[in-house]
């Protein structure tokens, strides 16, 4: 007789960033050229400093159990990192660290959130936002954008959508987007941050691509607009993005101490502890430097350019400049309505370009918005060139 799986389990939906990835691979193994633009990581090796500090970690036993929240010297290299990069004052006790930024993110959801509590979410929204709401059976509740005003909330929006709800307690924000490379200003953080101060609304800043940033935009942490706004914010961050260390599995949490102590008890009955040697090399990647960073960036801002202007060629494509993170996310809604292959959503334009021009772009449904698609521009440039001018014959295809 089967045992009966959980209905939160049941709601859980597979990564569709992680089902393309996946599926790009399996072609990929048999024999299949594909030009994957779906993973979300950078395509950069670890630097090399980086990985010397976690051999020394091997090579030096320290291969146990840490603290729960993360051995001292890390939390105090982060605290530091704060201080220097975002203008923040943190006691290492307010920090914790955990195996990813996705972990961070659940715990602190977990600390906080009673059953059917509202979490405000801005859409387009990174994938797993509203799946880890819905984990700790929460309530995600969408804040629609438009390409029209970059993708960001409006102050009006955010404190009419509060007043029509029952339970708000916190809100994810996420600057630099993914999917959309969008940036909050300083001057939209402190509209913000007003509201959320009004209505007691816990503010969960996911900060992660905050090194990946373009032109003359500056990263701000909503942290940093004042005294008080701190008091309500969690930042997460951690070291995947900025130093190519994804499968290192490192991210932070930085917030109140009750939250930061509560979201730790959870992670000692979960997860325990980030691996030793992960978090010795951390500490280099946080406090040292090689010019690794400044290299990723500059070489994705050259890679963004030629994408975004070559999608942007394309006849009733239309794709907003990315400011910080790795993405690009055109508007590809005539192809919808106007084409001779049945296909009605992004999910059916994806799967029929991956199938017929292998190519692996994430379906913007994924996102909460259908309407578009995205692509990594972490990705080599011969790919991009190769890539974008499939995605253009596959699209003229179905005409």
């Amino acid at each position: 007789m089967a045992i009966k799986i959980s209905n939160r389990a049941k709601a859980i939906k597979q990564s569709p960033t992680m089902a393309v990835s996946a599926l790009a691979n399996k072609m990929k193994a048999d024999g299949i050229d594909v030009i994957n633009f779906g993973v979300g990581e950078p395509d950069f090796d670890t630097p090399d400093y980086i990985k010397e500090a976690g051999k020394k970690a091997i090579d030096d036993n320290f291969t146990r159990y840490t603290a729960s929240a993360g051995i001292l010297e890390l939390r105090e290299a982060i605290a530091a990192k704060l201080k220097r990069d975002n203008d923040l004052i943190c006691d290492p006790k307010d920090i914790l660290v955990s195996p990813g930024a996705k972990a961070s993110i659940i715990n602190v959801l977990m600390a906080i959130c009673d059953p059917r509590d509202e979490v405000l979410i801005p859409s387009p929204y990174w994938v797993s936002y509203t799946s880890q709401v819905e984990m700790v059976d929460a309530l995600p509740v969408l804040l629609p954008t438009t390409i029209s005003n970059n993708f960001k909330i409006k102050p009006k929006q955010l404190e009419e959508r509060i007043l029509e709800l029952s339970n708000p307690k916190a809100i994810i924000l996420n600057s630099p987007n993914n999917p959309t490379g969008s940036v909050y200003s300083r001057k939209e953080l402190v509209k913000i941050a007003e509201i959320c101060l009004k209505y007691n609304i816990l503010i969960i800043s996911d900060e992660i691509y905050e090194k990946l940033i373009y032109d003359d935009v500056k990263h701000i942490s909503i942290a940093s607009i004042s005294d008080e706004t701190r008091d309500i914010t969690v930042l997460i961050n951690g070291v995947s993005k900025a130093y190519a260390m994804t499968g290192w599995r490192l991210g932070y949490s930085a917030g109140p101490r009750d939250i930061i102590k509560k979201a730790s008890q959870i992670q000692g009955h979960t997860t325990s502890c980030v691996n030793a040697m992960t978090q010795k090399a951390s500490i280099v990647a946080l406090s040292e430097c090689d010019g690794s960073v400044t290299t990723m960036r500059a070489e994705f801002q050259k890679r963004r350019n030629y994408l975004v202007e070559k999608l942007n060629e394309i006849e009733n494509v239309k794709c907003l400049m990315p400011k910080g993170a790795f993405y690009a996310f055109p508007n590809i809604s005539h192809y919808l309505t106007h084409n001779t292959k049945g296909i009605k959503n992004s999910v059916e334009l994806c799967e029929y370009l991956l199938e017929n021009y292998h190519i692996a772009i994430v379906p913007g449904m994924a996102f909460g918005a259908g309407k578009y698609v995205r692509f990594s521009y972490a990705n080599s440039m011969d790919n991009i060139k190769k890539g974008v001018n499939q995605f253009k014959k596959g699209l003229m295809s179905l005409l």
